[in-house]
């Protein structure tokens, strides 16, 4: 794949804004798969209470897509496609990252309290992923 090509396949890891209901009561953000995401929703989790300088990630999937959304507080998502990595900022709720299959990806750099939600286009199935970055590299084919 020529280097262009790599650029353009992580340049498809996008902020996605959600909707944003203002509301002096309080504010209300929601999200819809095949709406607002690329892809039906058939898992969501989320990741809390992470020491500091811990990572989480340090993973990518052969099929599962995500969207990864700071609900509370922030951190960062270093994505790699093998040739380039890009960083990701998370710290608005009504924002989500976008991530398709083949990215490694690495959950940094969380502050106190933060929750991550993701959604995933997959459910859990331990074959989807490739916990190696070697085996990562070849699965993308570099």
């Amino acid at each position: 794949m020529t280097e262009r090509g790599l650029l353009m396949w992580i340049e498809e890891c996008k902020i996605v804004e959600l909707p944003k209901i203002l509301d002096p009561r309080g504010n209300l953000t929601f999200v819809e798969g095949g709406r607002h995401v690329p892809f039906d929703i058939r898992r969501a989790y989320w990741i809390y209470d992470v020491p500091g300088g811990e990572m989480r990630g340090g993973h990518a999937y052969r099929r599962n897509r995500e969207i990864i959304i700071a609900v509370s507080g922030s951190f960062d998502v270093e994505v790699d496609n093998g040739s380039s990595v890009i960083c990701h900022h998370l710290n608005r709720s009504y924002y989500g990252l976008y991530l398709p299959s083949l990215h490694w990806r690495a959950l940094v750099n969380f502050s106190t309290n933060s929750l991550c939600l993701v959604l995933a286009s997959e459910e859990y199935g331990e074959s989807d992923y490739l916990r190696g970055y070697d085996e990562f590299t070849v699965e993308r084919g570099l």
